[in-house]
């Protein structure tokens, strides 16, 4: 009990958290007058990579799991409670929001098909990070560690993706940039699926990794672009988000039970067509 408390308190929290910091990243965005937004997911793509490596340190070394807890709880404290200090201030002249707040961007059409459009890609995202490494294990019968290596790729791609796609996203818009990386994430799955060779697929899970690097971190962008409406957007959009991270590994799991977990990820290209149609939805509306 003590556990699942601990558990709910670590999701609220940083679910919390990442809506505030899409919140102040998009600011800072606008602020600078070019994209960014990317490039603060790809710090998280860091740091997951950090902290599975940290992880695989502390077990190596025999550290006890509660030691090993406390250790990172600390560390992202003391990490939060500095970072925070140099957050934008509050801009007093900045209009208030409007009536309705959270309940009203639940009505908004454009808020609910951008949050569909990051709940997509998300599920793309996801359906890597959750299944790749097995995928590859069963399917294409490689090593675990070919396997571990898999994944490594995928998530290096999505870090070079969000690093890069912002100078794409500023030449091109938001529109152009997403409909060729959804494109490309979806020609990089059926290749790391139907491939022949785990190198001709290791190629197409970096492809996938590229084109599905700028689906979140844009639609957070694009649920911000008015300023005094985006928290309660931005929160909306994640909601319906994170939606993805809850059902999408049972789903790929049943389906893995009957074609196997290779022929399952083809439902990522899939699930991709639909995305494309919603993709006009992150344009700038003209009073942001």
């Amino acid at each position: 009990m003590v556990v699942a408390l601990g558990i709910f308190a670590l999701g609220y929290g940083s679910g919390t958290c990442d809506v505030a910091m899409n919140v102040e990243a998009a600011a800072v965005e606008r602020r600078l007058g070019r994209t960014i937004m990317p490039r603060f997911h790809a710090a998280w793509s860091l740091g997951t990579v950090a902290g599975a490596g940290i992880g695989a340190g502390g077990a190596r070394v025999g550290l006890p799991l509660a030691a090993h807890l406390i250790l990172a709880a600390g560390v992202m404290l003391a990490g939060t409670l500095v970072a925070v200090r140099s957050f934008l201030p509050a801009d007093p002249d900045a209009p208030s929001e409007k009536s309705g707040g959270v309940l009203a961007a639940w009505r908004e059409p454009r808020t609910l098909l951008i949050g569909l459009l990051v709940l997509i890609m998300a599920f793309t995202e996801g359906t890597a990070n959750d299944w790749l490494a097995v995928a590859f294990v069963d399917g294409h019968e490689v090593t675990e560690a070919a396997g571990a290596a898999t994944f490594g790729v995928f998530v290096a791609a999505m870090t070079a993706g969000r690093t890069a796609g912002t100078i794409a996203i500023d030449r091109w818009g938001r529109v152009r940039t997403l409909t060729v990386t959804i494109f490309i994430a979806g020609a990089g799955a059926l290749i790391a699926v139907l491939a022949s060779s785990w190198a001709v697929a290791l190629a197409g899970v970096a492809l996938w990794g590229v084109g599905a690097s700028l689906g979140f971190p844009v639609g957070m962008s694009a649920a911000a672009d008015e300023e005094h409406r985006a928290p309660a957007r931005v929160s909306v959009v994640a909601v319906i988000g994170y939606t993805a991270f809850l059902a999408g590994p049972p789903l790929v799991g049943l389906l893995g039970d009957r074609v196997g977990t290779l022929k399952a990820l083809l439902i990522v290209p899939l699930i991709l067509l639909p995305a494309l149609a919603l993709v006009p939805a992150t344009r700038r509306p003209p009073s942001a």
